[in-house]
Formats: structure tokens, C-alpha cells, sequence
């Protein structure tokens, strides 16, 4: 059974572009990005819907099209396995598998499976298990989540409930859990056992982003229409009840994005607003935080809010950058590399096509393994025309906020990202 909601009313491009974790998904030349869990590798998708696959260690570029590769809204690279990528199309799911030894740079549609369900179009989003056994997809027409057995093509739809469909979809580190946002003003938390959720309303509107604790305990979200960022936390006896997801009973705020102005050495500038995607670090050190473009901040532009976050023996939340375009580009997506060994690595997609791999370089403060001065990583594949490599800071002592004219804080004179 489908449930019939307003959101059927629209266009699949404007489901699309209203729960794409991109800004202007309809029009930006980079519409999805992703990096490989295990390699030095990403895949990228375009305006065409045809979707680049760079490398470090290769110069060959596959592209990679299909006849029912339309209105690609998310990318999935399967953990555990060099080569395959889940694709989330208009009227289907495409599984390639590409031969890491291959010298091909159009790999053949035969290389791709189509998976499809009646009813669950178009797919919006796509998360694998983190041991690669499972994985889920969601459309914001189907309340239902669908999980898929590769091999044999065949899907279960996880339990439906009334309120519309499932917009996104985020499986925690530890693979214990499932964030599932629908276009309503609620949001479920699965438990990845017994496979029973926990839901949550919210007061002003649907959940607009979310991310993940690199243990999953904790869990970051933003509401649309709100400039704040929300908590929820799963202690970790809550795993010893199987059937149980655990979570408190209400959400704390531990962020206020409002708007506030600041001294920089060009003048006077606004920052804040609302946040349309967050992301976290693999090491649990650093938040990235895409702002909505609004008139009243940054001439329009999103700019990119960074925090330093601490999940033991408190949870801190503190700003630390600042991280903006050169002249005539805004960031569209963003993106932390899944096991930069250095401290974290930004990736970010620009409106000018460029894809910008930033370095956050810090010591990681449970596990010392890393000091600017002492070595450079691999420089990740530059593709989307260029990329640009630069150390935002080096962490040896507390930085204050950003926005706090009284505090001394050093300003870079790079074009990409301040302090």
C-alpha cells in the first residue's frame, strides 16, 4: 500500500531538489559526491547524470552512463569492496561494478544491475551496512525503507507508518542504527536488530540534515526553519535490550546559528542563518556545517561553518573557521574523507565546477598521530577541474569563536577559508 500525500504532486526533479543535501541540486553542475570508505578514490556525479570516478592512483577517469541513469539524487559506495557503487535514480537503483584493473573509460551498461520496486521512485537516498550486508533506499513517495538483498535482486520494505515518505536515510558508524527523515515534521531512529524504531516530532518542521558520533551515541540534526542544532543521545546500555533503539526523550540544543555580525580585516560581515547539511569527521573532531544561502548574510552565498567537537567525557561544540569561496562561487556540497589519517580532510563541491580537498590538520586528542610540521599526506584525485590544497590551521591551542571581534582570532588571506 502507497500513502497518497501532497508531495506526490510535484515533479521528481522538485522532490529531488527539495530533500538533496546539495544546494540548487536542479541547476549545480556537481549534484552528489562520495568518497570511497577505504581508498583513495571518489565518485562525483554531473549536470548530465553521468557520474566520474577519480582515482589517486590512476590517471584513467571511467565515466560512467546508463540509459536509466536520470536524475541521480545519491551515490553509495558499498564498505568492504574495491569497486562497487550504488546509484539512486529516477526509476530504479543501478549496482555497477567496476574493475579497479581496468584500463576502460566506459565501462559497458552490462557492468550495472537495475534494481526497482513499484512505487518507490524516484529514490532520494541510499545507505549501505557498514559491513557492506545491507542495503537501504528511500523516496519521499514510499513510506516505506526498502532493504535489498544484492545478490538475488529481491527487497523487504521495513515497516511503513502513516505521514508520508522517507527523504533520507543514515546508518551510524557502529552499524546499530538508521536515521530516517520523511517530509513531515517527524523522524525515526531504527535499530538495526529487530529492526524496530523510535520516532520523534519536531516543533517547526521537518528534519532537514543529520549526522552521526563516530560511536554512534549521539546524534546532530537541524530542523528546517530553525537556526539551531539539536542532540539526541543513545547511551550505550541501551544496546544490551535488543528491540530497543534507546534514545532520550527529547533533543537538546547545543548550537545557535542566528545570524551575527563580525570584524574581518575586509569589514563588517554577517554569518549564521540556517543550516542545510552537517557532517562529522571519521575521528569525531570536527563538524562541518553548509549554511542556506540567505539575502541577508553573505550577499546570498552558503558559506561553510566549522566546529571542534568532543564526544568524552562531556560533549563540546565550539566554532573554529570559517571556510568561504573565491569570488563568484559558493559551496554546493560537503563531504569529510572517511579515513584521512592527519587529522580531517573537507571535500568541497563548488558552483564553479571545482571540487576543493581541505586539510584540517590537529593532533587527535584520544589517539596523538599526526604533526603538520612532520609529513604530508597523498594528495587526494583533484577531478571537477582542480582542486586546492590548504591548511586551514594547525591546532597547538584553544581557538576562540570566529565570530568573537574581541578575541584576537588570526585571519588567513586565502580565498578558501579563514580563521
Amino acid at each position: 500500500m502507497r500513502l497518497l500525500t501532497p508531495k506526490r504532486k510535484l515533479r521528481s526533479e522538485d522532490l529531488i531538489a527539495e530533500f538533496a543535501q546539495v544546494t540548487n541540486w536542479s541547476s549545480c553542475c556537481l549534484r552528489v559526491f562520495a568518497w570511497h570508505p577505504h581508498t583513495n578514490k571518489f565518485a562525483v556525479v554531473l549536470l548530465d547524470d553521468s557520474i566520474r570516478v577519480y582515482n589517486a592512483n590512476s590517471t584513467i577517469v571511467p565515466s560512467l552512463k546508463h540509459r536509466l541513469q536520470r536524475n541521480v539524487a545519491a551515490l553509495a559506495w558499498k564498505p568492504l569492496s574495491a569497486s562497487v557503487l550504488a546509484v539512486a535514480c529516477q526509476s530504479c537503483i543501478l549496482i555497477w561494478t567496476l574493475d579497479p584493473n581496468s584500463l576502460s573509460t566506459r565501462p559497458s551498461s552490462g557492468c550495472a544491475q537495475v534494481l526497482s520496486h513499484p512505487g518507490h521512485s524516484p529514490v532520494t537516498s541510499l545507505a549501505w551496512s557498514p559491513n557492506g550486508g545491507r542495503l537501504l533506499s528511500a523516496s519521499p513517495v514510499d513510506a516505506a525503507v526498502l532493504v535489498w538483498d544484492i545478490s538475488t535482486e529481491t527487497c523487504v520494505p521495513l515497516p511503513w507508518f502513516r505521514g508520508g515518505g522517507v527523504t533520507y536515510l543514515l546508518w551510524s558508524p557502529d552499524g546499530s542504527k538508521v536515521l530516517a527523515t520523511t517530509p513531515s515534521a517527524i523522524f525515526r531512529v531504527w535499530e538495526a536488530q529487530m529492526w524496530t524504531c523510535e520516532r520523534w516530532p519536531t516543533l517547526s518542521g521537518r528534519c532537514q540534515t543529520g549526522c552521526w558520533s563516530p560511536d554512534g551515541n549521539r546524534l546532530l540534526f537541524t530542523v528546517v526553519g530553525e537556526p539551531l542544532i539539536y542532540s539526541l543521545t543513545f547511551p550505550e546500555h541501551s544496546r544490551e535490550g535488543k528491540g530497543q533503539v534507546g534514545g532520550a526523550k527529547t533533543a537538546t540544543i547545543v548550537a545557535d546559528l542566528s545570524e551575527t555580525t563580525i570584524q574581518t580585516p575586509s569589514g563588517e560581515e554577517r554569518l549564521g542563518g540556517e543550516a542545510h547539511s552537517m557532517v562529522w569527521d571519521p575521528s569525531g573532531e570536527r563538524l562541518a556545517v553548509l549554511m542556506k544561502g540567505n539575502p541577508h548574510v553573505q550577499h546570498g552565498k552558503p558559506v561553510i561553518l566549522l566546529f571542534r567537537t568532543r564526544n568524552s567525557p562531556v560533549f563540546e561544540l565550539l566554532p573554529c573557521g570559517v571556510v568561504q569561496g573565491e569570488p563568484g562561487a559558493w559551496a554546493q556540497l560537503i563531504a569529510f574523507h572517511p579515513s584521512f589519517n592527519k587529522g580531517a580532510l573537507l571535500s568541497v563541491c563548488w558552483s564553479t565546477g571545482r571540487i576543493a580537498h581541505i586539510p584540517l590538520y590537529f593532533v587527535n586528542a584520544q589517539f596523538p598521530r599526526f604533526s603538520p610540521m612532520l609529513g604530508r599526506t597523498q594528495e587526494p584525485p583533484a577531478g571537477g577541474g582542480g582542486s586546492t590544497h590548504m591548511p586551514l590551521f594547525t591546532e597547538s591551542a584553544p581557538i576562540s569563536s570566529p565570530w568573537d571581534p574581541s578575541s584576537g582570532t588570526s585571519w588567513s588571506n586565502s580565498p578558501t577559508g579563514r580563521l
